[in-house]
């Protein structure tokens, strides 16, 4: 049996999890993801794959980062209360409307809602894709306590760039040229 997960641009979703403003001053790095992130974003959208956004409590926690929303256009951000996003109900709906069967997460905080989400989707029976790149905490050892925890878990580490070239999979692709631009 091959148990190896490899990326399918046909059954793929991008997940963006709470990157919001009013993390903005606590997250050191908050900058240098949301920047990532906003390429991820960009990168998806090349290669025609779904995005999907939440924002936890956005009354309290302002809305998602403008490096990233500045790429949304018509994507409507997902309200949310719950920490994990699959307990908002349009998040669900969306990925098995979509027939998406592999989610690639990214965003904050690694330790709650990044880890929740994944969690309920790996329990869910979806392909779980971290862009450890992409997903942050207030502290350094959350992050790495999370992305240790979902690895055994099932999930799988890997990197922006790594997922960009794997979904894809040639030079000859006619977005070769766009996202090695964006990556650089």
């Amino acid at each position: 049996m091959n148990n190896v997960l490899k990326l399918s641009r046909e059954s793929a979703a991008l997940a963006v999890i709470d990157m919001q403003e009013a993390f903005r001053p606590v997250i050191s790095d908050f900058g240098e993801v949301a920047t990532r992130i906003a390429k991820a974003v960009e990168g998806a959208q090349l290669l025609e794959i779904p995005v999907i956004v939440t924002e936890q409590y956005p009354r309290g926690l302002k809305h998602t980062a403008e490096e990233i929303s500045s790429r949304l256009a018509n994507i409507k951000p997902i309200e949310k209360s719950c920490f994990s996003s699959c307990g908002a109900e349009d998040f669900l709906s969306e990925l098995k409307t979509r027939k998406i069967r592999q989610v690639i997460v990214c965003g904050i905080e690694a330790h709650i809602c990044v880890l929740q989400t994944s969690l309920d989707l790996l329990s869910d029976g979806f392909e779980v894709f971290l862009l450890a790149d992409c997903i942050t905490s207030r502290k350094p050892e959350n992050k790495r306590a999370a992305l240790d925890r979902l690895t055994q878990a099932g999930a799988v580490h890997c990197s922006l760039e790594m997922v960009l070239f794997e979904m894809m999979r040639t030079a000859d692709s006619p977005q070769f040229k766009a996202i090695q631009n964006l990556i650089r």
